[in-house]
């Protein structure tokens, strides 16, 4: 899968606002050229809820075990739910990983490297072996962060 095949898979989900860091509008120069994925149907990007996933280009200070300045490597991250977290990693996320996994592998679906502790899954380009998985991992991510949005709203209107 290429960022670019990413993108339009979550960005034609109903409700899904893209967001992409460019010089100008205010989001810090190192997230510049990646994508963050929020389910926000005002199209405004909320301010008290984390993205249902990225697609980062580069190393993040603390976050360099997935060795994204290797030409042409990205990485999709998805926070999917506890249910998809324990299917793929096969502990709970709070828990230490069972088996070593490395996270600058490709095309694996693994615990993210810091945010698995919050059952965050990762993929590093993903490819053939996890292609399928990756889509159906972010339909499952957005379909959360909806839910977590209209329960919000249904009980802002009580």
């Amino acid at each position: 899968m290429t960022i670019d095949e990413i993108i339009s898979l979550v960005d034609g989900l109903d409700g899904v606002l893209t967001f992409k860091p460019e010089l100008g509008d205010g989001s810090p120069e190192i997230s510049w050229g990646d994508t963050f994925f929020y389910y926000a149907p005002d199209g405004v990007v909320p301010t008290a809820t984390q993205p249902f996933a990225t697609v980062v280009t580069k190393d993040y200070p603390g976050d360099e075990a997935s060795r994204l300045d290797r030409p042409d490597t990205f990485r999709v991250n998805i926070s999917a739910g506890k249910e998809a977290f324990v299917r793929w990693t096969g502990h709970a996320a709070r828990e230490p990983a069972t088996t070593e996994v490395d996270p600058s592998a490709v095309d694996t679906v693994i615990a993210h490297p810091v945010y698995g502790t919050v059952g965050w899954l990762a993929v590093v380009n993903p490819g053939s072996r996890t292609e399928a998985a990756t889509r159906e991992l972010l339909r499952e991510a957005y379909h959360l962060a909806r839910s977590r949005y209209e329960r919000r709203a249904e009980a802002t209107a009580r």
